[in-house]
């Protein structure tokens, strides 16, 4: 598996974990990234500028440190 689809089962487990709006927060980690989380599968390859704009957008919404 890529970090990248790690990183998409972590946001929606913490997503569901605390009861957020899955399409809110999801929409808002995309627009920060410029990626779909939806489009992330087991073998999306990493690219090492995308992985450290998600670290950062999941900081700052989700306050959840990958």
């Amino acid at each position: 598996m890529s970090t990248l689809y790690d990183y998409r089962l972590a946001i929606e487990g913490k997503i569901k974990a605390d009861g957020l709006d899955s399409m809110k927060v999801k929409g808002e980690i995309g627009l920060r990234t410029g990626k779909l989380m939806s489009l992330i599968s087991p073998s999306t390859p990493d690219d090492p500028v995308v992985v450290a704009k998600f670290r950062l957008a999941v900081k700052e919404v989700l306050n959840l440190s990958l």
